[in-house]
């Protein structure tokens, strides 16, 4: 088995010709589907925070919307490392754009029932465990290695500029749909048109870059999807590095993520302001964090290339706890927009240098089953905490549970990182993150 942090290859290969333009097209695609994506999530879930005012119905949501996601990401990871990573994104971009169809199609035929919104929820994750390893191992397959963070942050930045947009554009369409209908639902429905657009607009840009299949040699050609599957079990769970980075993602998604996601409710309770004044308060919100994205995910791509992962990481780690305990903490509107633009600055600064780590530091033919396992633990850790902080919302002030879960995260994130464990798996990640530890693209 070849060493972590190694790669079979005798010599870095030259760079694929008109990587640029590939990488531009790739990036111009899955901006546009993200937009489409954005705007749904956004409709979903301000419509039922503003209409339930429930912490289970937003766990309901959160269950729905991410836990297909670690099911599929179990065999997405295989797929990727063992099809044309090109035609699994496009395919699961379909199958999400024709379930949106679906729902849009039957809510305009007067059925808005919550379970409906909730069945299209699991289909569009089941979507995401394919796409999210497919996507993140075809990046390093088209980019040369010494530009990896570069295009990761601005993908960061690019994603985050039209995060930005999504929700101004999401709050503009709600707003107008909820003020010339009676029927709540029937506001979200523009929505879900535009996304079937947009995804056949990825899906359109994506066909344009030739991609192959990764060439797997020796005896890992003649594995079976079992084997495969095993293997990278085997191999996570072997390497330092990708077992310390899985552990933190899991601590993040479950103490940060999770009860951020209360903060749409914190809002619709702690500043009502009437249907169309929450809609405008979630808008501004979610734009706040979205600009504090693109300024992080500029820095990232400008100033990151040289800067030590594992600091940024580690640091943004701690940043995340400190930030949560100040949004619980915050007397008012104007001090939430200011904290969520903090943290929109802080998640570049942990998201980039995580993901490019891995692609460093993890062979090519491995890397569609460990970010598949990414995908797991994301799509796991975030439910996982939302079935109790979803619950404990509708007894306990969400502003509670976001400075209890900050003091966890800052308690956890610092054991993680200075325990002898913490400390060995950074070791060995100073010692794989270098330039040129991978072979570049064919």
């Amino acid at each position: 088995m070849t060493e972590p942090g190694t790669d079979a290859a005798a010599a870095p290969a030259a760079p694929r010709p008109r990587w640029k333009r590939d990488v531009a097209a790739f990036l111009g695609g899955q901006t546009i589907s993200l937009f489409g994506s954005m705007l749904v999530q956004y409709a979903v879930f301000w419509y039922l925070a503003i209409q339930f005012q429930s912490g289970v119905m937003m766990m309901l949501a959160a269950l729905f919307g991410f836990l297909p996601q670690a099911v599929i990401s179990l065999f997405g990871g295989v797929w990727a490392d063992r099809h044309n990573r090109k035609f699994l994104i496009m395919g699961a971009d379909a199958a999400i754009a024709l379930s949106t169809l679906c729902l849009a199609v039957i809510m305009l035929a007067g059925f808005s029932e919550p379970w409906l919104i909730f069945v299209v929820l699991a289909i569009r994750s089941a979507g995401a465990g394919i796409q999210m390893p497919a996507v993140s191992a075809l990046i390093p397959q088209i980019t040369p290695t010494d530009q990896l963070i570069r295009v990761n942050g601005f993908l960061a930045s690019i994603q985050s500029a039209m995060a930005l947009l999504a929700p101004a554009a999401a709050g503009v369409i709600y707003a107008a749909s909820a003020a010339s209908t009676e029927d709540s639902p029937m506001a979200i429905v523009p929505i879900l048109f535009i996304d079937v657009v947009t995804a056949a607009a990825a899906i359109a840009l994506l066909a344009t870059i030739p991609v192959s299949a990764v060439v797997r040699t020796g005896a890992d050609a003649a594995t079976g999807y079992f084997a495969d599957l095993v293997d990278g079990v085997r191999y996570v769970a072997d390497h330092e590095v990708v077992r310390w980075l899985l552990l933190l993602f899991g601590i993040i998604f479950v103490l940060t993520v999770a009860p951020g996601n209360l903060i749409p409710l914190l809002l619709v309770r702690s500043f009502p302001s009437g249907e169309q004044g929450n809609v405008v308060n979630l808008a501004l919100f979610e734009m706040a964090f979205s600009l504090g994205m693109v300024a992080g995910g500029v820095l990232v791509a400008t100033l990151a290339s040289k800067w030590d992962r594992i600091k940024l990481i580690a640091a943004s780690s701690l940043t995340f706890g400190l930030l949560s305990i100040a949004l619980g903490l915050a007397p008012g509107l104007l001090v939430v927009f200011a904290v969520m633009l903090l943290v929109g600055i802080v998640v570049p600064f942990f998201s980039t240098p995580s993901m490019t780590l891995l692609q460093e530091t993890v062979e090519p033919e491995r890397q569609g089953r460990v970010f598949g396992f990414v995908g797991i633990v994301m799509a796991v850790a975030m439910p996982a905490g939302m079935l109790v902080f979803g619950p404990l919302a509708d007894v306990v002030p969400v502003e509670t549970i976001l400075v209890v879960t900050g003091l966890a995260t800052f308690a956890v994130v610092g054991l993680a990182l200075f325990l002898p464990a913490g400390r060995r798996a950074v070791a060995a990640a100073h010692a794989m993150s270098r330039p040129g530890a991978l072979a570049e693209p064919e």
